[in-house]
């Protein structure tokens, strides 16, 4: 079973408008209302490219119940652990500019947090544990070392997804894929990455932290698929690009949808740029039809 967790989820409110005034009253001529976090967000596409997972994470008032109806009738399973908080909103303003506003994530218990330890602890070997989107600074990083521990001891397949301190401590513990950015994986050693020799050359030096899988998300540039064995370059597919929120998650979906039928990681890359690239072009995340209408396109070449 393919388990994602999103620690601070929202619903993503999204409105559309040709232009912004700050100060003034504006009228928005699209609005969309989906469930957020990077975690949802892989667990949506998975469904979407007809591979079962399981959301987990912490939800709580009108807004978790809305997010965990939501995730029910798309046919995603959920198994949230409820809080006393209200799961916050984001605001996504799509206009000449993207302008967003982020609610604060949930304050957790021990106790919380320990029932999502003992879920993890009831993994499977074989499983995969999918770590997404932010972690709060509330909750210390021994918790997701410790989690992380957890997956490699039983066998079951960390990824992760996450950005900030967190991050540069948890790329220390064995990881089957991590998807860190250009800035991202520049801030793990302390430097600016401006090219793909760069990004390759640091995403090298993740693997001998135990990591079997790096992939570098470059944007328009495409990205980078580092592995003991290969190394790969990615040009994504041209087209018109109309929502950006989502594209990465969905890179990740459809590299796990891939890699978890055939083990082939190549194919599985290949899959998960067209992926990213059919959600970018879209206001919604990407289906299988426009995923596979894009395969042909994406360009893959040895580095």
């Amino acid at each position: 079973m393919i388990y994602t967790c999103t620690i601070t989820p929202s619903i993503d409110y999204t409105v559309y408008l040709p232009a912004f005034e700050n100060g003034k009253l504006n009228r928005s001529e699209e609005v969309y209302y989906y469930p957020g976090g990077k975690g949802i967000n892989v667990s949506r596409v998975l469904n979407r490219l007809g591979v079962e997972s399981q959301a987990l994470g912490f939800t709580g008032g009108f807004t978790g119940s809305y997010i965990e109806s939501f995730l029910q009738k798309e046919g995603v399973a959920t198994d949230f652990i409820e809080t006393s908080q209200i799961t916050r909103i984001n605001i996504k303003i799509k206009s000449e500019k993207e302008t967003e506003l982020n609610g604060p994530g949930p304050q957790l218990t021990e106790q919380q947090l320990m029932i999502l330890t003992n879920k993890v602890k009831a993994m499977k070997k074989g499983d995969w544990f999918i770590l997404a989107g932010s972690l709060p600074g509330s909750i210390p990083d021994s918790y997701f070392l410790d989690l992380a521990k957890i997956c490699s001891e039983n066998g079951v397949r960390f990824v992760l997804d996450t950005s900030g301190p967190a991050l540069k401590k948890l790329t220390n513990v064995p990881c089957f894929l991590i998807k860190p950015n250009l800035d991202e994986l520049g801030e793990l050693f302390d430097t600016k990455i401006t090219d793909i020799k760069a990004a390759h050359f640091y995403a090298k030096r993740l693997l001998e932290n135990d990591i079997r899988h790096v992939i570098v998300s470059m944007d328009a540039d495409g990205a980078l698929l580092v592995t003991k064995n290969l190394s790969l370059s990615a040009k994504a597919p041209i087209g018109t690009v109309i929502n950006t929120v989502g594209s990465g998650d969905s890179l990740v979906s459809g590299f796990i949808a891939s890699y978890s039928k055939d083990e082939n990681p190549e194919k599985a890359f290949r899959y998960g740029v067209a992926s990213g690239s059919a959600t970018a072009f879209r206001s919604d995340l990407c289906d299988q039809q426009g995923v596979e209408a894009l395969l042909e396109q994406v360009e893959i070449t040895p580095i």
